[in-house]
């Protein structure tokens, strides 16, 4: 067993794998490499959570869209392939908090979800109504790639009370191989919060790809193999009463 080995699921938990629904995969081909690129770095699970966007779909729609990408995915699973699961990156929108369908866009048989915030600073309503996610609408918060907002927090008060919030915070896999400051940030991020996971956010197979590997090298050698199988252990807990999709 190697230093990125654990016996915990290896969870890939920020993807744009679905074809033809967001900016991510294509087609059915990109997506069945995208997929065989996961399974050979030994990737378990894969959660596809493309970008719900409410000014520009409702969520009736977003489902429908989301289901019949998923149909012309299951049909031509590989075996060996990941286990497939579903979820949506949803934008912050006003009111999100007090929204009665936000819990659809949870990923599926959960109550998780994973909310990407603006890349602005934050304000006193945004902080409001992720509280309210988590204590009126009761949802378990995954903050999606959180290390691309803090250089727009000029102000870090709300930033670190969102931060201290009862949420998981989420690292794209690149992150940790972008320069020498980038991998600073993510791993003071790992040592500060004590629920971090960690995703692809893959999109591609030339410029987004999945790397889960060659981060979880860098985790382990910076932070050592105890971190990884803390995140790993992490994301395995969210993802306890998920629906695999088959």
């Amino acid at each position: 067993m190697n230093a990125i080995d654990n016996d915990n699921r290896l969870i890939d938990f920020h993807t744009h794998i679905l074809p033809g629904i967001d900016d991510g995969s294509r087609d059915l081909a990109e997506t069945v490499r995208l997929l065989q690129e996961e399974s050979q770095q030994n990737v378990d699970c894969v959660v596809a959570t493309p970008h719900f966007y409410a000014d520009r779909f409702s969520v009736e729609e977003f489902l429908t869209r989301r289901e019949r990408s998923l149909k012309t995915v299951v049909k031509d699973l590989m075996p060996g392939a990941p286990k497939l699961y579903t979820g949506a990156e949803v934008y912050y929108f006003p009111g999100m908090g007090r929204a009665e369908k936000l819990p659809s866009l949870c990923i599926k048989g959960t109550d998780v979800i994973l909310i990407e915030m603006p890349f602005v600073q934050w304000r006193e309503d945004m902080l409001r109504d992720l509280r309210d996610v988590l204590s009126r609408q009761n949802l378990r918060i995954v903050l999606a790639h959180v290390e691309r907002y803090p250089q727009f927090q000029k102000d870090q008060r709300i930033w670190r009370e969102v931060m201290d919030l009862p949420l998981t915070i989420q690292i794209n896999a690149g992150s940790f191989l972008k320069g020498r400051s980038r991998r600073k940030m993510c791993l003071e991020l790992l040592q500060r919060q004590d629920r971090a996971l960690l995703g692809s956010d893959c999109h591609n197979m030339s410029t987004r790809t999945p790397n889960l590997a060659k981060a979880r090298e860098v985790i382990a050698k910076k932070s050592g193999r105890a971190m990884l199988e803390h995140i790993d252990r992490i994301a395995e807990s969210l993802l306890e009463d998920a629906t695999e999709i088959r």
